[in-house]
């Protein structure tokens, strides 16, 4: 797995148009968040802030790459010669995506620390942690659906986008609007429920228990997609 892991991420620093797409617009984006987070605070809170930062990195950063990462790997056999070795299906998957998922988790734990420290902290890390993590899954199962519908890295470009703008988009309707009104179908939309949990993690006044509720439609997204994924994705035969 660490092999794989150690070659994906020399092809990723190789590869400039992953890496600007996948990885300085993300940062970019981020940091104008947090250079203008007086202007977004007051449009929506801090949390608000948070949540568009971690699904920026993990939309634009870890599930396109993702996307693009297997659909390359795919067609250029890399794939095949990988299930030709000993290495089991999850190790290959393992390998060519951590090098993606760690890369945006330090993007991520980079920019919140700097939010933290011009605007003040979270509430409640562990729980931000928690959200996190949930996000992170979310996005790596929906990366490996789309992979399933996705014939090379050039179509990535497109078979992406819906998820990535739709996931970015319900997290600014969430985190503007809140969940007052709305709050079933808000919450049950991917990114609604996860953008809440930030939420409440950054801002405080919310019962863990409660916010910890939120983990259900989040966790219900990477089954669903983890379930697409086993039947959309194509792996080539073993030897």
């Amino acid at each position: 797995m660490f092999p794989i892991a150690f070659s994906e991420l020399i092809q990723i620093f190789r590869n400039r148009l992953v890496l600007v797409t996948s990885f300085i617009i993300p940062v970019v984006v981020s940091a104008y968040f947090v250079r203008q987070h007086e202007t977004f605070a007051a449009l929506g809170s801090l949390g608000y802030i948070a949540a568009i930062v971690l699904f920026t990195v993990a939309a634009f950063g870890l599930y396109a790459t993702t996307v693009t990462t297997l659909a390359s790997r795919r067609q250029n056999l890399f794939l095949k010669r990988l299930r030709s070795t000993a290495i089991g299906d999850a190790g290959i998957l393992a390998g060519l995506l951590l090098p993606a998922t760690v890369v945006a988790l330090v993007q991520v734990a980079a920019i919140l620390t700097a939010l933290a420290m011009v605007a003040g902290g979270p509430a409640n890390v562990p729980l931000l942690v928690v959200a996190i993590v949930a996000t992170v899954a979310m996005l790596i199962g929906l990366g490996l659906a789309t992979a399933g519908l996705t014939n090379s890295p050039e179509h990535a470009q497109v078979t992406t986008l819906p998820v990535t703008l739709g996931v970015i988009g319900v997290a600014s309707w969430v985190g503007v609007t809140g969940t007052e009104n709305l709050a079933l179908l808000k919450r049950l939309l991917p990114g609604g429920s996860a953008t809440e949990m930030v939420m409440n993690a950054w801002n405080g006044g919310v019962a863990v228990t409660d916010s910890l509720l939120l983990l259900a439609p989040t966790l219900g997204w990477v089954v669903i997609a983890v379930v697409a994924a086993t039947r959309l994705f194509k792996w080539e035969p073993r030897r």
